[in-house]
């Protein structure tokens, strides 16, 4: 796989993260947080059973790699499952979006911290962008938020979301080291049993007299959409993406999570958009593009990697 292709899978599992973010604030209303998380883990699991498989070229996982995986899910799927769906349920999109502006710059750090990667100056200055970009929507919050924005848990609910944010920048920072060892649609295959798992009993406590009579067909729709996004697309893109760009660069496309948020915030929840949101979009991206262009290498360089 190339860069291009390689930036492009992730970009667009931070934008799929993104939309299922906005839209699990209704599949929120109409399921109890644990059992909308274990129903997510269930579906998802249903429809990669055959990824669980070791391929044929694939040595055997040493404890090492089986601790990853546990720590992969226990964090990137079980904590971020909870921290989100508890946030969103109690601030808006757009704030969400805002708090998670903070991802790559967590990104970034971590993989400094762990990975020991150099941060070169320019993924710095796209880090800089993402975070100028999305915290200008701090400043245009839309003037419709719902109802439960303007409550007193608000700040509970962007906390959490917080919380959801060093999650998903310790997935990125595990999900590396990982791509070592195992094909990408494994780690997807094996880090989701894992959160089925570890959700399995406050999932059926909460499945427990619960009237599933009563949910919509649509919300039932919605909540396929979820769990194959958050459960089969996004982890197989990201980790896919993973396998050619450093953990510090992926970082940056996580900025397609809160700009994703905000759109669908803005386009299906009923919240306004506004010149200043059209700019800290267009800031964001920036930033992208910033840490995707192609390097320019001296010849002597170039020719002894050929």
């Amino acid at each position: 796989m190339n860069r291009p292709t390689a930036y492009g899978c992730l970009a667009l599992s931070m934008a799929l993260v993104g939309s299922y973010v906005a839209l699990s604030r209704p599949l929120t209303a109409a399921l109890p947080v644990f059992l909308l998380a274990w129903l997510r883990f269930g579906i998802g699991g249903l429809a990669m059973l055959h990824w669980l498989k070791k391929p044929a070229g694939e040595a055997p996982m040493t404890n090492h790699t089986r601790r990853l995986v546990f720590l992969e899910s226990l964090i990137g799927n079980f904590l971020f499952s909870i921290c989100m769906l508890f946030g969103v349920s109690l601030t808006s999109a757009v704030s969400a979006g805002v708090v998670m502006a903070a991802i790559p710059a967590a990104v970034a750090f971590l993989s400094w911290l762990v990975l020991r990667e150099r941060i070169a100056p320019r993924i710095w200055g796209a880090i800089g962008c993402a975070m100028l970009g999305i915290g200008l929507l701090a400043v245009a919050r839309p003037a419709h938020a719902p109802a439960s924005a303007a409550g007193h848990q608000a700040w509970l609910g962007n906390l959490l979301v917080f919380g959801a944010v060093l999650c998903e920048a310790a997935y990125a920072v595990i999900g590396k080291k990982l791509t070592d060892a195992l094909s990408p649609r494994r780690i997807t295959a094996l880090i989701n049993l894992w959160g089925f798992a570890l959700m399995t009993p406050f999932g059926l406590y909460q499945a427990w007299g619960f009237d599933f009579a009563a949910v919509a067909p649509a919300t039932w729709l919605l909540l396929v959409f979820y769990a194959l996004a958050a459960s089969v697309w996004t982890v197989w893109l990201w980790m896919t993406g993973l396998e050619r760009v450093p953990a510090s660069q992926g970082g940056v496309f996580t900025v397609m999570l809160p700009v994703s948020a905000a759109l669908v915030g803005v386009l299906l929840l009923g919240e306004t958009l506004d010149g200043l949101h059209l700019l800290a979009f267009a800031v964001a991206l920036l930033g992208v593009l910033l840490a995707t262009l192609p390097v320019r290498r001296p010849a002597a360089v170039a020719a002894a990697t050929r």
